[in-house]
This record gives C-alpha cells, structure tokens and sequence, in this order.
C-alpha cells in the first residue's frame, strides 16, 4: 500500500470512526430504540394497572363508573348518589397514584444508589434514612404526636423530619477525615440506621395497647392506606424534580461506575458528585418513606431487571426504572387488598415475597450469561 493509500484510509477511518467505535455506536442505538418501546410498554401498562387498582376491590366499580367518577371529580362536581364515586375519588385514586409515585421513587433511587456505591446490592434504604423516617413515624405514633401532642407533627411530618436527622448524621459521619468515599458512606448508613431501629424497637415495646401496636407494625412494614389526595403533593413534586436532577448527572454516572479514577479523567468532580447523589437520594427516600412506610425489594429489584432489558445506560435506565417501579408497586397495592377477604396485607409483605424470589432468578440468570 503506497503512502498516500495509506493516509487516505487513516482519513476515512478516523472520519468513520473504527470498526469497534461504530459496532459500540450501533448497539447504542438498537438500545435506545429497545429503550422507547419498552417505556412505551410500561406506560401502557401503568395505565392498565391504574384503572383495574381503581376499579377491583371488596367493591367492584365497572369502567364506565370509574370514568364517569373521575371526570366528575377532575371537574370539580360533587360525586354522584351512591358511593361508586366516594370509593373511586376519594379512597382508591388517590391510593392507586400514591403508589405509581412510590414504586417511581423507589425505582429511580435504587437506581442512583447502585451507582453512589458502585454495588448493585444497594438500595435505598441502606443509607439509613428509612430508619431515621421509622422512627419519626413511630415516636408520632406511641407518643400521640400524630394526634397534635406535644411535637405537633402530624405522622407523615414526623417521618420526615426523622429522615432528615438521619441525613444530618450519615452526612457528618461520611464527612470526618475529608473525602466521601461510598465505603465511608456505607459504614455510616448502616452503622447509624442499626442505631436508630434499636430506638424504634424500644418504642414499639412502649406502645400503649395491642392496636397502636398493631399501626406501628402495619407502617413499618409499608402500608399506602392512608393515601389522600393532600398525601400526594409532596411526593409528586420530589419524585419528578429527583428524577430530573439524577438525568441531568447521567453521563457522570455512566462515567462512575468505571471508577472514581476514570470518572475523574473524564472531567468528573467526583466528591462533589457523590454530596450531590447522597443529597438527592436522601431526600427523596425520606420523602417516600414519609407517605408509605418502609417498602423493600422495590428499590433493589427494579434496577437489575431494568439494566437486563436496556443496559446500564443511566439515560435509558432511569426513565425506564422509574415506569417499571409504578407499574410494580400498583399491581403489588392491588394485590396487598385483594389477596385476602377478610384483612390487608403491608405492601411490604407482598414485595418481599415477590421480590425475594424474582431477584435470585434474575441473579442466577444474569450469572449464567457470564
């Protein structure tokens, strides 16, 4: 080959890019388009999971109540005679949208989390704030503070504010000697929130009598009954700005899970990084901890089977991770009231006895292609 075949064939090369460049580019491409159609999917599905949570129950609404219940109440009207409407607009609405935006959460956190931590067996309460937000709600509940006692927060309040004490102190501790690295980070997550559930215990052992007993237990282990349509401001303005602040970062994240170093050599602060995912994620899971409990599985579970179907792309992932949750989450409340006739069960019973077994297939599966 002459010297100026050669030069051209370097030109063309580095104009096309090499052969590995454009297949990596190819493959990208055939996600994103998987990517779309699987959101696309879930989409679908949420909405199919949204009317038959309204719609099934101990009283079945038929569609054309449901329909006609909800334009009455978008309209503001007041609900027809009988109680289809009260039942659709006031309990199960409410309660079916609580738990598309929980499961979101979830779903979007676990995500973020995983990449904090660089271990995909994180999720989002290992950080210990779910335990600072149990407490919260436990303390309103034993000592009456739910009921305008002496703190004067109302429960999902007093979560709150605990989730936040828990973020304070995880922060400080991650925080000593300089840095943010996640093994720090962990440490003090697990260390403080092993803490704080000893104090949430003792306070279960003071309840008063075997039905404040009974609330606690039902809450610790996630419950959405308590859903109204003032329940769902506040996690329906944290989940999107969350889910809009982690996209915003997901090329640093992508770049993250190769590594502080490459990240780094990337141009990637990666302290500051990691302050800004442990503040976002913090938040937000004292924020859905505070309306529903302590749900497990959702937030461990969603991201695996995600990342199988469109890669761990975090553009692709998040808005994907975030549909798979609400859909979930919908379908496991639905089933939570319906699975028995007589009593519901916690949301959180019903995850972890699907999200268990589903996560150990999905691990197994995922050990067999490697």
């Amino acid at each position: 080959m002459t010297p100026t075949a050669a030069l051209t064939e370097k030109r063309e090369e580095e104009r096309e890019g090499t052969p590995d460049r454009r297949e990596e580019e190819r493959e990208d491409g055939v996600r994103t388009i998987r990517a779309g159609w699987v959101a696309a999917a879930l989409g679908a599905a949420l909405l199919v999971a949204l009317v038959a949570s309204v719609a099934l129950g101990s009283t079945p609404v038929p569609l054309a109540g449901v329909w006609s219940a909800v334009a009455r109440g978008v309209a503001g009207r007041e609900p027809a005679p009988g109680t289809q409407d009260l039942i659709v607009w006031q309990l199960r609405l409410p309660r079916a949208l609580l738990a598309a935006l929980v499961g979101a959460g979830l779903g979007v956190v676990g995500t973020a989390v995983q990449a904090l931590v660089r271990n995909p067996l994180a999720d989002p309460y290992l950080l210990g704030i779910s335990s600072g937000a149990s407490l919260g709600a436990v303390a309103a509940i034993v000592l009456g503070a739910g009921a305008g006692g002496a703190l004067g927060l109302g429960l999902s309040s007093a979560a709150f504010v605990g989730a936040l004490a828990a973020f304070a102190l995880v922060w400080a501790m991650a925080r000593r000697g300089g840095g943010f690295s996640p093994l720090r980070l962990v440490l003090a997550g697990v260390g403080i929130g092993q803490f704080l559930s000893g104090f949430t215990s003792y306070l279960v052992l003071q309840a008063g009598d075997e039905q404040q007993t009974r609330g606690v237990l039902f809450w610790l282990m996630g419950s959405l009954g308590g859903a109204q349509w003032a329940t769902l401001a506040l996690p329906a303005i944290a989940v999107p700005l969350g889910l809009a602040a982690l996209l915003g970062r997901a090329r640093a994240l992508n770049a993250l899970l190769m590594g502080d170093e490459t990240a780094a050599g990337l141009g990637v602060d990666v302290t500051r990084l990691r302050r800004e995912l442990f503040v976002v994620t913090s938040v937000l899971t004292g924020v859905l901890v505070s309306v529903s409990g302590a749900i497990g599985f959702v937030g461990l579970m969603v991201p695996h089977a995600c990342r199988m179907v469109v890669g761990g792309d975090h553009r692709r992932l998040l808005p994907v991770s975030a549909l798979f949750g609400a859909v979930l989450l919908v379908v496991v409340d639905l089933v939570a009231r319906t699975a028995l006739s007589d009593q519901e069960l916690p949301v959180g019973v019903v995850t972890a006895m699907v999200g268990a077994p589903t996560l150990l297939y999905l691990l197994d599966r995922r050990l067999e292609r490697s």
